[in-house]
């Protein structure tokens, strides 16, 4: 009797061990399978596409930190080499972005150069977890941001600076003035001085609106057919008695009936401001040339002078505002500092560009080059001209 009924038993217990056993198996391959797909799993859908489309730069590493996606912008920055981050603070936000189940953002300053001896990258660096194994970095250089933002700094810190100086002197000759009023010859005197400051005080203002607005957008909505010739006679004719003053001959000479497009105004400040400095910085008895001569499709106009010239070190910072080489004699002179920045304004609003040469004691030379008006100017600027 026993043994009748432990044979479906033991038939019963076999069967629910084995099905114990199978479905154990079975969940094991499952999981290993799961696994097996984790590890081989690529990026996902459409990340390549999104990473080509970005103007930012945008990378994506797996869990080795190899790269296995950037856009081109991460490419042009040269954040990455041979599938590698290549600089360690990325790779560390990268790491904390990977243990973190937030997004990561950190502002970092990296080395340009190699040996870290160039200009630095300054970036906003974005990390976030992408998927169950990727980490996405989105960086954005904010350098030309941060430089903008120190010129402005600079810029609004020079003004104050220039502008005291004649507002103090107005102030202090104001005074004077009221304490010698029994004295004519004083008065005269003061008065005088006091005419010179707020004429200087006039022209830092308006050569303070006149770069902000040249700065502001593109001053060259409706540029006009203008003859060179003009432009130069103006600007010499406006320097003609400072000139004379000083014993300095104004020479012209080279190319006649040349044209470009542009503001006429703005062009004849430019050559003024370029004319005006060769004879603040030119011996009495000198000459100043300024010179016209076609090149190429561009119309060069040149000023030399027979001055101190200017060293090699301040050649490229002439053109910033508020700069001088020589600021005792600037202000000896009147000078705002913001003749040459002016002038390099103009001529790149003009689509041109300004180019110096000097040497120390033998003098410097100036030349504005602009594009020569032609109906393939004409078209590039979206005007009407019969050929």
């Amino acid at each position: 009797m026993l043994s009748a009924w432990l044979v479906p038993l033991a038939l019963l217990f076999g069967l629910v061990v084995g099905g114990g056993i199978t479905a154990l198996m079975i969940a094991a391959i499952r999981a290993g399978q799961r696994a097996a797909e984790a590890v081989s799993k690529e990026v996902p859908d459409g990340i390549g596409g999104v990473l080509d489309a970005l103007d930012s730069a945008g990378i994506v590493v797996d869990p080795s930190n190899t790269v296995v996606k950037l856009s081109p912008g991460a490419a042009a920055l040269g954040l990455v080499h041979q599938r590698a981050l290549l600089y360690p603070s990325l790779v560390a936000v990268v790491d904390e972005a990977r243990a973190s189940d937030e997004p990561i953002l950190r502002n970092l300053a990296l080395p340009r150069g190699l040996f870290g001896d160039a200009a630095l990258l300054h970036v906003s660096v974005r990390a976030a977890r992408l998927g169950a194994r990727f980490v996405l970095l989105l960086v954005d250089d904010r350098s030309d941001a941060l430089r903008l933002e120190d010129v402005r700094r600079d810029f609004v810190a020079n003004v104050s600076h220039e502008l005291k100086t004649p507002i103090g002197a107005v102030s202090l000759l104001s005074e004077a003035l009221d304490s010698a009023a029994d004295d004519p010859d004083q008065v005269r005197r003061f008065a005088g001085r006091l005419s010179t400051e707020a004429g200087r005080l006039a022209r830092i203002t308006q050569e303070i609106i006149e770069l902000s607005r040249l700065q502001s957008g593109d001053p060259l909505d409706s540029p006009d057919l203008i003859d060179v010739d003009h432009v130069v006679a103006s600007a010499i004719d406006q320097n003609s008695v400072v000139a004379a003053a000083r014993d300095i001959e104004l020479v012209r000479g080279g190319a006649k009936h040349t044209e470009v497009y542009g503001d006429e105004p703005l062009l004849i400040v430019a050559l003024h401001n370029v004319i005006s400095n060769a004879i603040q910085y030119s011996p009495k008895g000198s000459r100043v040339g300024v010179g016209v001569r076609r090149n190429e499709g561009l119309i060069e106009l040149s000023v030399t002078d027979q001055g101190v010239g200017i060293a090699e070190e301040d050649r490229e910072r002439v053109f910033e505002r508020f700069y001088r080489v020589d600021p005792a004699r600037s202000r000896h002179t009147g000078g705002s500092g913001l003749g040459l920045s002016i002038v390099k304004h103009v001529v790149q609003n003009h689509g041109g560009e300004v180019r110096l040469w000097s040497q120390p004691g033998r003098g410097s030379t100036f030349t504005l080059r602009l594009p020569e008006a032609t109906p393939a100017r004409a078209a590039a600027l979206g005007l009407e001209r019969n050929p």
